[in-house]
């Protein structure tokens, strides 16, 4: 370890998850059984109390009961609170924030249906993109605020979110989930090598098969295109996205284990570099680059990304324009017709009011009943 390297590691240490839910229990989880290097200490920030003790108790035990030296601490904040989050981030003074933190849950549409749930689907995930980009700003800036050395991991839509807080010039490294998560269940299937890379162009959207077979995600093993992803990736199709959580936190947890020991990492990921959808990436020295197969430039490979991104219904140009797309157009229109407009991200908080006060509206009122078909 070089000297500006211990330098950092004595400015900031461990690893904090923001956020109460499914995801951040399964991070918690596996970093308390499988983080190798240990990474010493999770701090857990959550708005609910209880919930950050319950994880943090939890994860204790598991950690202790696999000889792990890793210690779990509550620390219960709400993220929606920028001051107190700075604060908090200021006196523990992570070197990995893991967000995963939403107003809106991916689970709605399963626990609670409802007309909003049924606008969600009709108008594609990405109308959500306010939604989930609120509580990750509020991180973002509660770290530039704090002035501590962090990387910023967002798990929340990172493939649209990482993108928008790019653009307002905001602190965040890469994301979770999404193509880290395709690219696990892809390791299961091919079973690489020792000293094999793969690799994986994907975006959110493919978290549904497309259906055009031509728009599936690209996959490489070393520089050879691996052919019929479609059927490789059928069983993680056929999973339940609750399900899938523990995936999604495995990979996250081992991912933050090894950012925070400064570790050489190769890994398929969202959002890095502010980038649209998911790209093979080489993390060293607290630095991240885009490792593409030989052939594929970046431009042409965030021109792909684009147009995957489109099937979710929202894009994120670099320049911080915002356009939703037809269906969201269509599925808004009596409620929102000015959503057609191109829009700048700093113009999106508006935006988010609006769609919680019609979430509001929507969730009082019953789902539409489904066919035959359709359930």
């Amino acid at each position: 370890m070089t000297a500006e390297e211990a330098a950092r590691h004595e400015e900031a240490q461990g690893i904090a998850v923001v956020g109460g839910g499914s995801l951040a229990r399964a991070i918690c989880y596996s970093l308390a059984v499988a983080a190798v290097p240990p990474p010493g200490t999770v701090t857990v920030l959550a708005r609910s109390a209880r919930a950050a003790h319950e994880i943090a108790a939890v994860a204790g035990a598991r950690a202790a009961v696999s000889g792990s030296p890793t210690r779990f601490t509550p620390e219960p904040v709400d993220a929606a609170d920028q001051e107190a989050l700075t604060a908090v981030l200021a006196r523990t003074r992570p070197r990995v924030v893991l967000n995963c933190a939403s107003v809106q849950s991916p689970w709605e549409a399963t626990r609670a249906p409802s007309a909003w749930t049924d606008l969600l689907s009709a108008g594609g995930f990405g109308i959500a993109l306010p939604l989930h980009a609120v509580l990750a700003r509020n991180v973002a800036q509660a770290i530039r605020s704090s002035r501590v050395p962090t990387l910023f991991v967002n798990a929340c839509y990172p493939d649209a979110v990482n993108p928008l807080l790019h653009a307002e010039g905001l602190p965040v490294f890469c994301g979770v989930g999404n193509s880290a998560t395709l690219a696990a269940s892809l390791r299961a299937v091919l079973r690489p090598q020792a000293g094999e890379r793969l690799r994986v162009l994907a975006h959110h959207a493919h978290l549904h098969a497309p259906a055009d077979p031509a728009d599936e995600a690209r996959v490489w093993l070393d520089d050879r295109p691996v052919p019929h992803v479609g059927e490789l990736l059928t069983a993680h199709r056929a999973c339940s996205r609750e399900e899938l959580n523990a995936v999604t936190g495995h990979t996250a947890a081992v991912l933050a284990a090894r950012l925070a020991a400064e570790q050489e990492v190769h890994a398929d990921l969202p959002g890095p570099l502010g980038l649209p959808g998911g790209y093979p990436v080489r993390i060293t020295g607290g630095r991240i680059g885009l490792d593409l197969p030989p052939g594929l430039t970046q431009d042409e490979a965030v021109a792909w990304q684009t147009r995957m991104a489109a099937h979710d219904g929202v894009t994120v140009r670099p320049s911080g324009e915002v356009r939703f797309g037809p269906r969201a157009h269509q599925a808004l229109a009596a409620r929102l017709p000015d959503l057609a407009e191109a829009r700048h991200t700093r113009d999106i908080a508006p935006l988010t009011h609006r769609l919680l006060s019609l979430r509001d509206t929507l969730r009082t009122q019953r789902p539409a009943a489904r066919t035959d078909s359709a359930a």
